[in-house]
């Protein structure tokens, strides 16, 4: 275990030293799917479905807020809708009208989230965002996943039904955009999936603040299961066929990630617990202390080991064998002006009696 606190403690610090950097690479590859999977949905729009496009958009989006990036993502849902059909433009550029009321209103600094679900809903594995969100989040948070899950379910919509819509009633503005509506109305799946993740988002909020042993932990698994239980009540009540095999899995690995998400962001060694009582003039206070789980950087000392220097052979001499010192000379200035050199005399021991 030592060694995976080792390597986040080493990961951590790369971050910490390196983050302006590493920052707008990782939003230029999240931009970078996320068009990319939209165009791959869509592609409606041949002029915008390019890698060049993609590439220099994903590269502002790179070096711009994460509100940006959003807002380009809309932008290329909408010219895509456009080039299907106008009525789905409109329908669609009225749905994320209202949305962005809401996420502005309520979770203005969520747009990753937004931008994360459509691509984790075409991963299959959607469940992981309540719980991570419920983990990192706070109750306000519920609009953004709402709203992931709304922008991933209409895009799937007009991809499945473009050709349905555009053969609707010979054209017919007023036909084809009742149509729309009365499709996405009718999508009960969207609406379990939304009460489900609300649900799932505030149960894992509420555990995971209680002053309880584990309580990240415990969260974790209590969100995933009520995710399920209501998923699966979804689907007994509207005949969603839902396949059970892949809710299992879909819980299971999204434990696993928000436990991943869990011990980079809150490992806590609970075996060191104290709880500490102390007051003031006014106050008792009982605090419940836990440590973070944490390994010392090894501290490596360079010793150096230098050879002795070689003796002084004149030094080991006796004093009769020793060379002559030469006396040493001195420069004195007289009193009137002219210099003079005086040797002092020689400090040479007198030669060693026989």
């Amino acid at each position: 275990m030592s060694t995976f606190i080792e390597v986040r403690e080493v990961i951590k610090r790369i971050y910490g030293k390196y983050d302006a950097y590493i920052n707008p690479v990782l939003k230029f590859l999240l931009a970078f799917i996320v068009f990319s999977v939209i165009n791959s949905k869509l592609g409606y729009m041949e002029k915008l479905d390019r890698v060049a496009i993609v590439l220099v958009v994903s590269l502002l989006s790179s070096i711009l807020p994460m509100v940006v990036m959003a807002l380009f993502a809309g932008l290329f849902i909408l010219l895509h809708l456009y080039a299907l059909a106008l009525e789905c433009a409109i329908v669609a550029a009225f749905i994320m009208f209202l949305m962005f009321i809401l996420f502005v209103r309520f979770a203005p600094g969520e747009s990753v989230v937004v931008l994360l679900t459509p691509i984790l809903f075409l991963l299959k594995i959607p469940y992981v965002i309540p719980i991570a969100v419920g983990l990192f989040g706070g109750p306000f948070s519920i609009f953004s996943v709402a709203c992931g899950v709304v922008v991933a379910n209409v895009v799937e919509f007009m991809s499945e039904n473009g050709a349905t819509i555009v053969t609707v009633d010979d054209g017919n503005m007023v036909s084809r955009i009742r149509f729309i509506i009365d499709g996405l109305l009718a999508d009960k799946g969207m609406i379990v999936m939304c009460i489900a993740f609300a649900v799932t988002l505030v149960v894992v909020y509420v555990i995971r603040r209680r002053a309880i042993d584990f309580a990240w932990t415990i969260a974790i698994v209590a969100g995933a299961i009520v995710d399920m239980v209501i998923l699966l009540f979804g689907d007994l009540k509207f005949d969603l066929n839902y396949s059970i095999g892949g809710l299992l899995f879909g819980g299971i690995l999204a434990i696993l990630l928000c436990l991943v998400l869990q011990f980079f962001s809150f490992h806590l060694d609970y075996k060191s617990t104290e709880d500490l009582q102390f007051e003031d003039d006014d106050y008792y206070y009982y605090v419940k202390a836990v440590p973070k789980i944490t390994v010392a950087a090894a501290n490596k000392k360079v010793k150096r080991i230098n050879t002795a220097s070689a003796p002084n052979k004149s030094a080991s001499r006796p004093a009769s064998q020793r060379p002559a010192q030469r006396p040493q000379a001195k420069t004195v200035h007289t009193a009137n002006g002219t210099t003079k050199t005086v040797r002092k005399p020689s400090t040479q021991q007198p030669q060693d009696l026989q």
